[in-house]
């Protein structure tokens, strides 16, 4: 099959094309984040990636400089409170993920692959590890983020993954590009908190920080 080769260079002529058209975008939305808050206005966090390797990720930060490092958004006791005011409506139109086109063009991820995810969130990873999710780039949006998002339960995601990879070609990317449009205009599966399984996520994670630390 030729269009997994086709790929990257398809990513990188889009992602530099990208950048430079929403150049204005992404200078409008850094100053509103400095008048808006202390702190940076980037935010990098570490992810995993093709073969499980690590790399740090790129986002608008949408968060106060003293949110608890690492933890997924879903595991704060009261994500609400920690997130800015400018911060929950990037969140909500997914403006924040824009800066990773740096981490596209530097060939850290794909526009269309599953989300990177947090180097800790080890349940999620030994999941994909099933599907053969961690075998390819992870994406700035995926087959889960059209289909539920932050609603949906590890095992679901990492199964969707999982079919993202099998049906890998240009016709699945062109599906999930459109998708993404029409989810972030639609807001939906953005769930600020958590997914349906909330409790029986926080449990899991915690008992995964124990054995690791």
């Amino acid at each position: 099959m030729i269009y997994p080769k086709l790929k990257r260079p398809i990513d990188l002529i889009l992602a530099v094309t990208g950048l430079i058209l929403l150049l204005p975008l992404l200078l409008a939305i850094a100053v509103i984040i400095k008048l808006d808050s202390k702190g940076p206005v980037l935010f990098k966090q570490k992810r995993i990636g093709k073969g499980k390797r690590t790399f740090y990720i790129y986002k608008f930060r949408t968060m106060r400089i003293d949110t608890p490092k690492d933890t997924p958004t879903h595991m704060l006791k009261d994500p609400e409170k920690w997130i800015t005011r400018v911060g929950r409506f990037l969140r909500k139109t997914s403006l924040d993920e824009l800066p990773q086109i740096l981490n596209i063009i530097k060939g850290d991820m794909s526009i269309i692959g599953p989300r990177p995810a947090l180097w800790n969130q080890y349940d999620l990873i030994a999941e994909r590890d099933n599907y053969g999710a961690n075998d390819i780039l992870p994406g700035l949006t995926g087959w889960a983020q059209i289909n539920g998002r932050d609603e949906l339960p590890i095992k679901e995601k990492a199964r969707l993954d999982g079919e993202y990879v099998q049906k890998l070609g240009l016709a699945m990317d062109i599906k999930c590009f459109f998708g993404t449009i029409i989810s972030v205009i639609k807001s939906d599966g953005v769930v600020e908190g958590g997914t349906g399984s909330l409790k029986a996520a926080r449990k899991e994670y915690k008992q995964n920080r124990r054995t690791t630390t």
